[in-house]
């Protein structure tokens, strides 16, 4: 999914601590930011297919939708503006996230997470009282770069308040609560729907103040990472916390490397040069590669879009809500699967095996419509409208163990700890460039190339199972300062990046 996260611990060795409930609590609280981040990107594919919304912002569209002889199958809702709705949220993100690395370095990750807060409280204010597009525009913009702050604050804070041993499952806890997020906004969307008068989707976009107010009162409660404040030289301060976060006295072994990372950090003065190095070639590749694949498998254009996308496939009003809150509930069911296999079948196990069933999901999706629904007359009867469903069903089952939380976490766990910050701001922009891409330009794909769309991602799909099967080495188990000696070194391919920094004496320079 779009909103992911990714942790930078310190290191792989296992401190003592006890799993302490302020650690649980700070966690939980701090997660609303991935529920905020669901709940934006599960309500505006249901607010755009309400006729009362359409009426009101996109009477192009809502003309295509009611007038007899106007109805297309694949190009009722082909509307730039409307997908502007949706895709500035990302344009924003994208930009913001480049201003959060900065405010995550010097404020901290508490007031980070809080400066999110405020955005979504006035994006949602916004949206909820809007009687134009441009102030539609506006708020979805303020929540961008809410969302642009919390993926950049909120993963860093869960993964540096956690303890070693649960530290992948806390990281796919952010993951877990953008799917939750998704579906309350499915659900919300079908009630609303439901509403007599034509402020449904009024509700839909203001009831966002809930994660919203969650997120910025969590921020206020927690404190900030022992990190965090370690890096901006509050010794005693970050001693303190750790002692009461880890429930122990003991913190001077985690105290001491907490430390020396800060200050090997602190060396580093062109984080982005630096992470062009030779020696980070390897992870570069893999992170940027891993955001772009995680859109292409076209997971967002069926979040975003499931309402519309039923509509489209001949599922009335109801049943296409009702069916995008099923997707919405295999979502969080599957991101629970990944976090019980990632730590015991693997990372390249979970990838393999979703590639393959996300390929055969999509071509049967291709072959069904290709020969069922063509733009002008819809044969997809009962029967046939289910059998897409069980494979949307599916396909978002396979994402959301494997692409959706490890897309994120695979990335964070293979960056050495002086380009982990520089990387994290990469992987989050390629992922919000390529969300917004999608976002702007599917339900034009969607009318151009009708039921081909499915193959196209499938192609896709196809192409990054392979680059799993080659490139991508399995991380599982392998504490992070260690990576380089047990991952890089032994790789057939990446091994040539790291072999000539060890032996050539005047590539060790360069690198």
């Amino acid at each position: 999914m779009a909103g992911g996260g990714f942790g930078t611990g310190t290191g792989g060795g296992d401190f003592e601590a006890k799993i302490t409930p302020l650690v649980i609590i700070s966690c939980i609280l701090a997660s609303s930011g991935g529920l905020m981040f669901g709940y934006d990107v599960g309500i505006s594919g249901g607010v755009t297919s309400m006729p009362e919304f359409l009426r009101e912002f996109f009477p192009t569209v809502y003309k295509k939708n009611s007038q007899p002889g106007l109805e297309s199958n694949y190009c009722k809702y082909d509307n730039q503006g409307l997908q502007l709705f949706t895709s500035s949220l990302y344009l924003a993100a994208l930009v913001a996230t480049f201003v959060a690395s900065y405010t995550t370095k010097l404020l901290g990750r508490k007031l980070t997470m809080l400066m999110a807060g405020i955005f979504f409280l006035v994006g949602t204010a916004f949206n909820a009282a809007a009687v134009n597009l441009a102030m539609l525009i506006i708020g979805r913009i303020l929540l961008g770069c809410g969302v642009g702050f919390a993926n950049q604050a909120v993963p860093l804070f869960l993964s540096e308040v956690a303890p070693t041993r649960i530290r992948g499952s806390l990281n796919i806890l952010f993951q877990l609560m953008c799917t939750i997020g998704i579906l309350v906004a499915n659900m919300i969307n079908y009630g609303t729907s439901k509403m007599s008068g034509a402020n449904g989707w009024r509700i839909s976009l203001g009831l966002a103040v809930i994660p919203a107010l969650l997120l910025t009162v969590g921020s206020l409660i927690v404190t900030d990472t022992p990190n965090s404040l370690i890096a901006r030289g509050k010794m005693e301060e970050g001693k303190a916390i750790l002692k009461k976060i880890r429930g122990v006295d003991n913190v001077e072994p985690e105290f001491l490397e907490i430390v020396e990372a800060s200050r090997a950090a602190k060396e580093v003065k062109h984080p982005f040069r630096n992470l062009l190095k030779r020696r980070n070639r390897p992870q570069l590749v893999i992170a940027i590669c891993m955001q772009i694949f995680q859109q292409l498998t076209g997971i967002n254009a069926i979040m975003f879009y499931a309402p519309v996308l039923f509509k489209t496939l001949g599922f009335k009003s109801d049943a296409s809500l009702y069916s995008s809150a099923i997707t919405g509930a295999v979502n969080v069911l599957s991101t629970v699967v990944s976090i019980y296999f990632v730590d015991r079948a693997g990372r390249r196990m979970l990838l393999l095996e979703a590639g393959v069933q996300m390929f055969l999901s999509q071509i049967v999706i291709t072959v069904v419509l290709g020969i069922k629904l063509k733009d002008d007359v819809n044969n997809l009867g009962h029967g046939l409208g289910i059998l897409v469903l069980v494979f949307v069903c599916s396909f978002v089952a396979s994402f959301a163990w494997s692409w959706g939380p490890l897309g994120w976490l695979i990335p964070s766990e293979i960056f050495a700890l002086d380009a982990r910050s520089a990387g994290q701001s990469v992987a989050v922009f390629f992922n919000m460039l390529f969300t917004f891409i999608i976002a702007q330009a599917f339900l034009s794909m969607l009318c151009h190339m009708q039921f081909a769309i499915f193959l196209f991602f499938a192609i896709w799909v196809f192409v990054m199972t392979l680059f799993t099967l080659f490139l991508i080495p399995e991380t599982k188990g392998i504490p992070i300062e260690e990576m380089t000696e047990r991952v890089w070194k032994k790789h057939w391919f990446w091994k040539r990046y790291m072999d000539e920094v060890e032996d050539n004496p005047k590539a060790q320079a360069n690198a």
